[in-house]
């Protein structure tokens, strides 16, 4: 979901300046521990900075601006007078700054019903050194957010940038919370959701919901059409995916508290017209036999050892009529038979609900080196019968050492390419991409590997008559298998006056 790195952000000075404050709180203390205290500055200091914006404006008015509706109807949180930045900042370097920012954080839930028990209250800790702390509290100061733009984007993009470094920094422990931004635009892009209901039932920290907010935005819509529902087992995953929503100004439904979606579904009569997610690759002992008879298993029991189909039959089950999914898929799902997986795959694919299968390039992700895949469902395909393949495993390009991004091009181009299947005018491309029917996918014994059906990419006839070109590379290899011969004497030769004989 979030930024992932400088490729993708042009113009990331502030971001940068927001990290390296929260970078000095690090000392040793274990990322996943001062991220909550770093994105709950970065909130605070938000929320303040719009409440003193908007209070100057009623002060410039002459109305009261102690006045908390003033506030609230125009979708700033109320922040009371022990809260605000110029009390934290005073107190950045006495002894008490964590209790400070503890209470703020408290008086702030307390007038501000939709942030109840969501703000982090541990900056008083022990643990937490109060001389960085203080320091960072004067970076922050010093950093007034509402000059860089509209307020809210730039925040939002400071929150999403500095989850993307605390994702690379806890490396697989940040998958349940982190996905990478250019892979939920790229499920955006193909599903495009204008407007409906938008739902993902393990929503980590936010991202799929703030891209698809942002697509509206982007596209002219109006995000008052989309409604946001979804749920996450980990309460402090959860708290921050309300806290990212709110500096969106996003309302969304994350039910009232951290349940396990198999068990406990906060959203059970929800029929949705958008599913994204990205759950949990290959989850084992998901279910302990409690749930062998629940309805959702329409295609078949999943496996207890993997989940990947129980997400999938989880997602389907709360499909609107017109409803699609797109979602991030280990690549076992794609041809597995054990555990029943090839019986499930073939009962979806015959109730046509695959319109089309991504294989996407490797090393997108911090948290696994799994290959993985992107699934779209739809229960109302425009080409019936048929199921769209594209082998994106080419595309991207390396922004690190050990991180891969598809680009804003490669995003397009396959959002395009969807777009032509979707109006029959796709043409096949060896390699690329294929339009391939459901009994061409049986004959294949119903396995969704993108590579089986888009073919070898064709090459460019470089000139050279055949003849030639083959006379000439045997000459090459004779030429190398001579040199070989040679090296190999050499090195028979050297080992023998070592006393060694070969």
């Amino acid at each position: 979901m979030a930024i992932n790195n400088e490729s993708n952000t042009a113009e990331i000075g502030f971001e940068k300046q927001i990290w390296a404050a929260a970078d000095i709180l690090r000392g040793n203390m274990d990322a996943a521990e001062y991220k909550h205290v770093v994105l709950g500055l970065i909130f605070l200091k938000y929320i303040s900075d719009k409440f003193e914006a908007r209070y100057h404006e009623l002060l410039t008015d002459h109305d009261d601006v102690e006045d908390k509706d003033a506030y609230t109807e125009v979708n700033i949180f109320f922040v009371p007078p022990t809260a605000r930045w110029s009390v934290i900042s005073e107190a950045a370097h006495k002894e008490e700054i964590g209790t400070v920012i503890d209470n703020a954080m408290r008086a702030i839930e307390k007038e501000n019903k939709r942030l109840k028990d969501i703000l982090p209250k541990n900056f008083a800790r022990d643990e937490l050194d109060k001389r960085r702390l203080g320091n960072v509290v004067d970076l922050f100061t010093n950093i007034q957010m509402i000059e860089h733009g509209d307020s809210k984007d730039i925040l939002g993009r400071a929150y999403e940038y500095c989850l993307a470094r605390f994702a690379e920094q806890e490396g697989k422990r940040a998958g349940e919370f982190y996905t990478p931004s250019c892979v939920v635009k790229t499920l955006v892009g193909v599903l495009q959701p204008f407007k409906g209901r938008v739902y993902d039932p393990c929503c980590g920290s936010g991202g799929m919901f703030v891209q698809s907010v942002d697509f509206v935005g982007h596209h002219a819509g109006n995000i008052n059409n989309l409604s946001v529902f979804g749920q996450d087992a980990n309460p402090t995953t959860r708290k921050m995916a309300l806290m990212n929503l709110a500096i969106r100004g996003i309302e969304a439904d994350l039910g009232a508290y951290n349940a396990d979606t198999f068990y406990n579904d906060l959203h059970k009569t929800l029929k949705a017209d958008f599913i994204l997610a990205n759950p949990p690759f290959n989850l084992s002992d998901w279910n302990d036999g409690s749930l062998n008879d629940d309805p959702r298993w329409k295609y078949g029991l999943p496996p207890s050892g993997n989940a990947n189909f129980a997400w999938l039959q989880h997602m389907i089950s709360h499909l609107s009529p017109n409803g699609k999914i797109g979602m991030v898929l280990a690549n076992g799902s794609l041809s597995s038979q054990s555990g029943g997986e090839g019986e499930i795959r073939k009962k979806i694919v015959e109730d046509d609900l695959v319109e089309g299968i991504i294989a996407m390039p490797t090393q997108l992700f911090y948290t696994t080196q799994i290959p993985v895949s992107l699934w779209f469902i739809n229960r109302d395909k425009t080409q019936k019968g048929k199921t769209l393949f594209i082998d994106a495993r080419k595309m991207g390009t390396m922004v690190n050492r050990r991180l891969r991004e598809t680009t804003t091009e490669d995003i397009a181009k396959i959002a395009a390419t969807f777009k032509c299947f979707d109006a029959g005018t796709l043409e096949d491309v060896k390699g690329y991409c294929a339009a391939v029917s459901n009994a061409e996918i049986a004959k294949q014994d119903y396995i969704l590997t993108p590579g089986r059906y888009v073919g070898i990419e064709e090459q460019e006839d470089d000139g050279e008559p055949f003849e030639e070109k083959m006379a000439r590379l045997t000459d090459e290899l004779s030429e190398m298998f001579k040199r070989s011969h040679e090296l190999e004497n050499e090195i028979r030769k050297r080992l023998g006056v070592i006393g060694y004989v070969i």
